[in-house]
């Protein structure tokens, strides 16, 4: 019961859609006349049944319903059928012969059509004189018997043909017999994609070709060369072939006066010969030729009237100044390319749009919106940028360019160096002092002027030049006595005081300090330069030696004292032994007072020695100087360890 249930209802539908094509078919004479209740049962049964028949006889009921393809859609002014076959093609054939120029239906979709040649030149001529205007055709297989056919062209309605998934299963054919069915369309547009097509031919007399497309077949650069009948063409698309030489490319259009648009994508194009000459279309303004081999000599071949330029995903290194003079260029897309720095614009003097995403800059001119005032949007995120000094220009550009950087700022990421990678290029900063040049040298200089400042002032304050002198006699002497005598490990004592004076001091020192040291019982061994410096040798090796031999050494302080270079020298080799061997081994003997303000600056080590250790002050009363002299061979009381013999030889 249920199977006579469903073949009652697919018969009533059958008969509905019958009648539908019958009415519209009169409809031209006695539209105007059609009763009212024929009008109220067309739109019902198109409201309820046919605008949203997603599938009207499946497989399972054709051979019931003795109707076996398949509608997709089904309206007024819309027809879509699946499943075409030769064993169905004159019922469709019969069907489409209905709708005469005039009536409503204007689009037709046939898909999955596996008929041979005769078949669909019959359904092509078919539709060629009836009312559709817009005619797609998608997966034809089993194309077969392809042969020469005579095609009315005349009287059509036909606007746009599109043609997609094209299969040929004839190996032996004319290929001029299949190209010239379509060569030769008195259409506004044709689309033949995804049919491995090789070729097409130049249309035999002037075509009304408008548009043109392609679409991924395997077509050559060996397409339209010579051909002067596209003399109405604005759009051609020819993206995914096998096109490889942009000069060919170039000359296939200069015969077309009124190409706009040209879609070159994804070939194998290249442009390698300098010598070679390209001439294109006066009038073509929009060229896409991204995802080719090209590389910077491209700009040696292009329209010299584009607008609108696509170089995406090419081999571009750089955009040569002077190489190229488009003056009419507003967009240009050099997006996943090589370049190391933004081009300028001195052949683009109209440029207003920019796209050099994903290449490989690193840090972009600071420059650029001063050579290109006519830009309004630049795109230059997802590059690998470094983030440096360099940078800070192109960020500090990016703050008074008034957002005309588009992605900004997600699409801007320091790539180098590594612990800043990620960090987004409003958030990397650098001082003025790092990065500005001039400022740091300017800044290191005054820093270096002051400090040799300081460093001259204490050398001159300290007298340091002469400090590292005296330790360059002291560790020269040193030396030499060392490579004279490598055996003595030590220095045997031979006198008891070493005496240090000012020459104007000398009658004291040779009346007073000598007789009544050296003479009466526990006489002093001293060591005076005049006696015991040894002839030959420098002043500077005698006074180390006798200091060094000397189990003291006597200062005897004056305002002249003070005033000699020699008493200076002395006094520095003593402190230093002082120092050296850590003995108490200076004694220190006030003869005249000394005013603080006289002594030099470089006396320093005195004015600690004054202040931190006693000394003796001769006293000017005559009665005191017994207690003087008890107190001063107390200080240096000792006995050495040396014959009166050696000491007698030392001083000859």
């Amino acid at each position: 019961m249920t199977k006579n249930m469903r073949s009652h209802r697919n018969f009533f539908l059958y008969k509905c859609l019958f009648a539908l094509t019958f009415w519209n078919h009169i409809s031209l004479s006695v539209e105007n006349e059609l009763p009212l209740f024929l009008t109220i049962f067309q739109k019902m049964v198109l409201t309820k049944k046919i605008r949203s028949l997603p599938l009207l006889y499946t497989n399972s009921h054709q051979s019931e319903a003795n109707f076996d393809w398949v509608v997709i859609q089904n309206t007024t002014e819309s027809l879509s059928l699946s499943e075409i076959t030769n064993d169905n093609v004159k019922k469709l054939v019969a069907l489409l012969s209905n709708f005469k120029q005039g009536s409503r239906l204007q689009n037709l979709t046939l898909t999955n059509v596996s008929v041979d040649w005769n078949a669909l030149i019959e359904i092509f001529q078919t539709v060629w004189k009836s009312s559709i205007e817009y005619f797609n055709i998608n997966s034809v297989t089993q194309l077969l018997d392809i042969e020469s056919y005579d095609f009315d062209y005349s009287g059509t309605s036909i606007k746009a043909l599109t043609m997609k998934k094209v299969l040929i299963t004839d190996l032996y054919f004319s290929q001029d017999d299949l190209y010239k069915l379509f060569a030769d369309m008195n259409i506004a547009a044709l689309t033949i994609a995804e049919s491995e097509m090789i070729h097409m031919l130049c249309p035999s007399s002037d075509s009304p070709f408008r548009y043109l497309n392609f679409f991924k077949n395997d077509i050559t650069d060996l397409l339209f060369q010579n051909c002067d009948k596209l003399i109405q063409l604005e759009t051609l698309i020819l993206q995914k072939n096998k096109f490889e030489s942009l000069s060919k490319v170039s000359f296939m259009t200069s015969r077309m006066k009124l190409l706009k648009y040209l879609d070159m994508s994804n070939n194998m194009l290249s442009h390698d010969a300098a010598d070679v000459q390209c001439r294109w279309a006066e009038s073509l303004t929009e060229l896409d030729l991204s995802s080719n081999q090209l590389t910077d000599s491209v700009f040696e071949c292009l329209p010299v009237n584009i607008e609108k330029l696509n170089l995406q995903n090419n081999q571009i290194t750089s955009v040569a100044k002077g190489m190229a003079e488009l003056k009419s260029l507003k967009e240009l897309n050099l997006a996943s390319n090589r370049l190391a720095d933004l081009p300028g614009c001195s052949g683009f003097t109209s440029l207003e749009f920019l796209n050099i995403e994903m290449n490989l800059i690193l840090t972009p001119s600071a420059d650029f919106f001063q050579s290109c005032p006519r830009v309004r949007e630049l795109q230059a995120g997802h590059n690998p940028f470094k983030c440096s000094c360099e940078l800070q220009d192109f960020i500090r550009l990016e703050r008074q360019s008034g957002g005309k950087l588009f992605g900004w700022p997600v699409a801007y990421m320091c790539e180098y160096p590594e612990d800043l990678r990620g960090t987004q290029l409003k958030d990397f900063h650098l001082t003025e002092l790092a990065c500005n040049t001039t400022l740091l040298l300017v800044t290191a200089l005054l820093l270096t002027l002051v400090l040799v400042a300081v460093v001259a002032f204490l050398c001159v304050y300290l007298d340091v030049p002469w400090y590292v002198w005296m330790t360059w006699q002291w560790t020269q002497t040193k030396r030499r006595a060392w490579h004279n005598h490598p055996k003595e490990q030590e220095t045997v004592l031979q006198f008891h005081a070493f005496i240090s004076y000012s020459e104007r001091d000398s009658l004291w020192v040779k009346n007073e300090l000598i007789p009544n040291l050296e003479k009466g019982e526990g006489c002093v061994q001293l060591c005076q330069h005049e006696r015991n410096f040894i002839p030959g040798k420098s002043i500077m090796e005698n006074i180390i030696n006798c200091i060094e031999k000397s189990y003291k050494s006597i200062f005897v302080l004056s305002p002249n004292f003070v005033q000699s270079e020699w008493c200076h020298y002395e006094l520095y080799f003593a402190h230093h032994k002082f120092f050296s061997e850590n003995s108490n081994s200076l004694i220190l003997i006030l003869l005249d007072p000394i005013p603080p303000y006289i002594i030099p600056a470089r006396y320093h080590k005195l004015k600690a020695l004054m202040a931190k250790r006693t000394y003796l002050e001769w006293p000017k009363e005559r009665s005191k100087h017994a207690l003087f002299w008890a107190n001063l061979r107390a200080a240096i009381s000792i006995n050495l360890p040396i014959s009166f013999e050696g000491n007698e030889e030392y001083s000859d």
